[in-house]
């Protein structure tokens, strides 16, 4: 491919069905069972996050086309309000310029919209794009997105899953399971006498030497943390994850500093940027980030996070995202295995993270995941699925 590919249109379409917010489940599904959040203290929002509306924003589609036709495209979470901005203003940096511009165009993109931006739907809908760009290149060079990137450093993917099973994960093959925390400090010593009957429960269940870690959403308070990780410990959980807002890294700092040496703190699921993970790696308040790719800034970004953590001596893991994720996870040294969040709706069986809308998406076997060299990332858009395009420019 030669720069002589231009962009010819940038379209930004809602999708209905089976979308990027993996968090619009249906009832009865794991995700959203009771699952601490900052929102627990609420009595009326403590049993689903649904009803706060974690599912409000939908899925966003964006799609991008060279001068010759090719196509690439990618999603995200981000809805109406993300279509809204691809096409009335991001759309300005990519129509007519070269499809190889993509650190260009990413900066125009974030210091345009610093105004209104910085974190959240803007930088989802900024990671759409840049995912999109990276998947048109990959088509027109007929390489996956990984060999863009530099290609692997490892044969294949090794797993965790998130899930309410660590033990089903166990028996499918994985090196560990995350499980969701049900109570906060809302629900005082009953409350965190239960997370820890769970716990001992799933650790008598897959013995020693499987990977158990608590997901605790940001619901935490740093006193509460501590001690969760302190009582934890003793039936070895590996991690405590996201258990304070994502502002607060200074309660970070010192809950890495408090929990028991055995325990790893990790965070950065709702972090974005370099800045904000510079942030939580300076002051040493984190052993493993996980940026989600589709939320911090697109893997033009990620690589800039990885790299800074890298000199920090930490570890990247990305937060879901499936393929977005896997690209990059592959290419990267302190990237050593990967998150697979169980979707099925009793995390008992293996599905892929974005069905129906994506075709072709892989999943791993036995905890493990080959990548294919297919084009770009290498998953199509679902034809079958319902999309809109609310707006144009």
């Amino acid at each position: 491919m030669t720069r002589a590919h231009t962009i010819k249109a940038v379209r930004a379409y809602t999708v209905t069905g089976g979308g990027a917010d993996y968090h619009d489940q249906s009832s009865g599904h794991w995700i959203d069972d009771h699952i601490a959040t900052p929102m627990s203290v609420y009595p009326q929002y403590a049993q689903s996050r649904q009803s706060f509306g974690i599912n409000v924003l939908g899925t966003l589609m964006v799609e991008i086309e060279a001068d010759d036709g090719t196509i690439g495209f990618a999603v995200s979470t981000g809805g109406e309000l993300g279509a809204w901005i691809v096409e009335k203003h991001l759309a300005r940096f990519l129509e007519g310029a070269a499809v190889t511009d993509i650190e260009r165009i990413w900066d125009q993109m974030y210091k345009s919209t610093l105004f209104y931006g910085r974190r959240g739907i803007v930088l989802n809908t900024i990671s759409a794009v840049d995912l999109a760009l990276y998947d048109l290149l990959g088509r027109l060079r007929q390489e996956p997105v990984y060999a863009l990137l530099g290609g692997p450093v490892r044969d294949e993917l090794t797993f965790y899953a998130t899930g309410a099973r660590p033990d089903k994960a166990k028996e499918l093959g994985f090196i560990g399971g995350k499980l969701p925390l049900h109570y906060g400090p809302a629900d005082g010593e009953e409350g965190m006498l239960k997370n820890l009957e769970l716990l001992a429960d799933m650790r008598s269940t897959v013995g020693e030497n499987f990977w158990l870690m608590y997901d605790c959403w940001m619901s935490l308070d740093l006193d509460y943390a501590t001690r969760l990780a302190h009582r934890a410990s003793e039936y070895g959980l590996k991690w405590i994850e996201e258990a304070l807002i994502p502002d607060d890294y200074w309660g970070y700092q010192k809950l890495k500093q408090a929990v028991p040496k055995d325990v790893l703190v990790t965070t950065g699921e709702h972090e974005a940027t370099r800045w904000g993970f510079r942030q939580l790696l300076e002051m040493n308040a984190a052993d493993i980030i996980q940026p989600d790719v589709g939320w911090c800034g697109g893997i033009t970004e990620l690589i800039k996070i990885s790299a800074l953590a890298d000199a920090h001596g930490a570890m990247v893991v990305p937060h879901g995202s499936s393929v977005y994720s896997y690209h990059f996870v592959i290419t990267r040294t302190n990237s050593p295995f990967a998150e697979f969040l169980m979707m099925h709706p009793t995390a008992e069986e293996v599905v892929p993270m974005f069905s129906p809308m994506l075709l072709n998406e892989p999943v791993p076997h036995n905890g493990k995941l080959k990548l294919p060299d297919t084009p770009g990332f290498g998953v199509e858009f679902n034809p079958e699925v319902e999309r809109q395009r609310p707006f144009m420019h």
